[in-house]
């Protein structure tokens, strides 16, 4: 329905537009289908002005009427689809927006004692990969 009563809308438009450029301006020079005298004698020129102011009434009464159509059509498409009701938003607390401070270091617990063996030593570092630490240079 909506889709039918855009395109109806549309053509409305272009014939709205078209009829108000064959109309005969009041200085002569826009008027695209009147010029100066000779109509073909078909019609008169106060006929032709009528007959264009007509249809461009008609015309434009109908251009409101679809722009009002499609307008309480687009109304009803929308309730309740905001972008802002699609946001998922967390069902908890919400956390606290800040920078992150670090917790205060707590010294290691105290390992537990228990009635298996200790373990197992560790491994004593290589003889040959020693290093001594520089020495400060002496003072003058």
């Amino acid at each position: 329905m909506e889709s039918v009563l855009l395109v109806i809308h549309l053509l409305l438009a272009i014939a709205l537009i078209i009829t108000i450029l064959l109309q005969r301006s009041e200085g002569g020079a826009l008027g695209i289908g009147g010029g100066g005298g000779g109509g073909g004698g078909l019609m008169s020129v106060r006929g032709q002005a009528n007959l264009l102011t007509r249809a461009t009434a008609v015309l434009a009464t109908l251009f409101i009427i679809t722009s009002l159509g499609l307008a309480i059509l687009g109304g009803t498409h929308s309730k309740g689809s905001s972008v802002l009701d699609r946001i998922e938003t967390p069902t908890g607390p919400a956390a606290p927006i800040g920078p992150a401070v670090p917790s205060t270091p707590t010294a290691p617990a105290a390992p537990a004692t228990s009635d298996a063996a200790p373990a197992a030593p560790a491994a004593p570092a290589p003889a040959g990969d020693t290093v001594t630490p520089p020495t400060a240079p002496a003072a003058d």
